[in-house]
C-alpha cells in the first residue's frame, strides 16, 4: 500500500468541487483499495500519544465561522478497534486507544469525503504527541510502516506551508515568495530521499517561521516519510501554492 500526505487547506474543501478535490477524488480511484486507514491530522495533538478506538468515531467540526452546510457535514465511516489496539501496541508505552478521546477531524474527514465518499473504508486517528522532537514524529512512521502490507493507508495531513497571518483570499494572489520556494525545497528534498534534511526542516529556509509559525500541519509530512522505503516513486498531486498555503499531496508508493 503506499503512503500519503495531503494538503487539506480549508475545511470548506469538504463541500466545494474544484481542482483540489477532484485531485482527492482522484487519488482515490487509483490507490489500491485499503482495508483500513490509519490518519494523522494536523488538527490532533496531545500529550502523549492517542488513537481512536470506537466503533463509529463522530464527526468533529473542529472550525468557526463558516456556512450552515458545512457543519451539516457529517463522515460516518466505521472505525476499526481491532486495529487501533494493535497500533498502540506497536507503539506501547507511549501509546494508547481510547473510546472516547477524539473522532475524525476536518483534517481528515473533509478529505476523505472525496476520497471514499461511501464512508465504507474503516477509519482510525493517531494523535501527535506534542512533546516529540521531529525525528520523534519520524520514528513513529518507522514503527507503523509494517502497516503497509496488511494494506493500511497511512495517511498525513497537513499543509507544507501554512501561515494564515498572512493569507491572502483573493483568487488572484500570487504565492508568496517564500512559500514557493520552501514548496520547491521541499519536494527537490523528498525526491532526493534526504529525510534527514526534511527531519530537519529548521536549516531547510532562513524564512521557515513564516512557512509555518507552529509546524503541526508539517509534522504529519514526518510520520509518512517515516513509513516509506527508499527507493520508492513520489508523484506531487495538487500541487499549487495558494497565497501562503501549500496544497501540495505526495504520494509515495506504486498504485498498481
Amino acid at each position: 500500500m503506499p503512503v500519503l500526505y495531503v494538503g487539506h487547506g480549508s475545511p470548506m474543501s469538504a463541500i466545494v468541487h474544484d481542482e483540489f478535490s477532484e485531485g482527492w477524488a482522484e487519488l482515490g480511484r487509483r490507490l489500491p483499495r485499503p482495508k483500513a486507514i490509519l490518519a494523522i491530522s494536523a488538527h490532533w495533538e496531545t500529550k502523549g500519544i492517542l488513537i481512536t478506538r470506537a466503533e463509529r468515531p463522530r464527526t468533529i467540526h473542529d472550525f468557526y465561522g463558516f456556512p450552515p452546510e458545512l457543519y451539516a457535514q457529517h463522515y460516518d465511516a466505521p472505525g476499526d478497534p481491532e486495529l487501533a489496539e494493535r497500533v498502540a501496541a506497536m507503539l506501547a508505552p507511549y501509546a494508547r486507544a481510547d473510546l472516547d478521546c477524539w473522532g475524525y477531524d476536518h483534517g481528515t474527514w473533509s478529505v476523505l469525503t472525496h476520497m471514499y465518499p461511501e464512508a465504507d473504508v474503516p477509519v482510525i486517528q493517531l494523535s501527535m504527541d506534542v512533546r516529540l522532537a521531529p525525528r520523534g514524529h519520524y520514528q513513529i512512521g518507522q514503527a507503523l510502516q509494517s502497516l503497509r502490507d496488511e494494506g493500511v493507508l497511512i495517511m498525513g495531513s497537513g499543509n507544507l506551508v501554512h501561515n494564515l497571518r498572512l493569507f491572502r483570499r483573493e483568487l488572484d494572489t500570487p504565492p508568496a515568495p517564500f512559500a514557493a520556494r520552501f514548496n520547491d525545497t521541499v519536494k527537490a528534498r523528498i525526491l532526493a530521499g534526504d529525510d534527514d534534511a526534511l527531519i530537519d526542516y529548521a536549516t531547510l529556509d532562513p524564512e521557515v517561521a513564516l512557512c509555518f509559525p507552529e509546524p503541526e500541519h508539517y509534522h504529519p509530512l514526518l510520520y509518512v516519510l517515516g513509513a516509506r522505503d527508499k527507493g520508492e516513486p513520489v508523484e506531487f498531486v495538487n500541487d499549487k501554492v495558494f497565497s501562503t498555503v501549500s496544497m501540495t499531496s505526495v504520494l509515495i508508493g506504486n498504485t498498481h
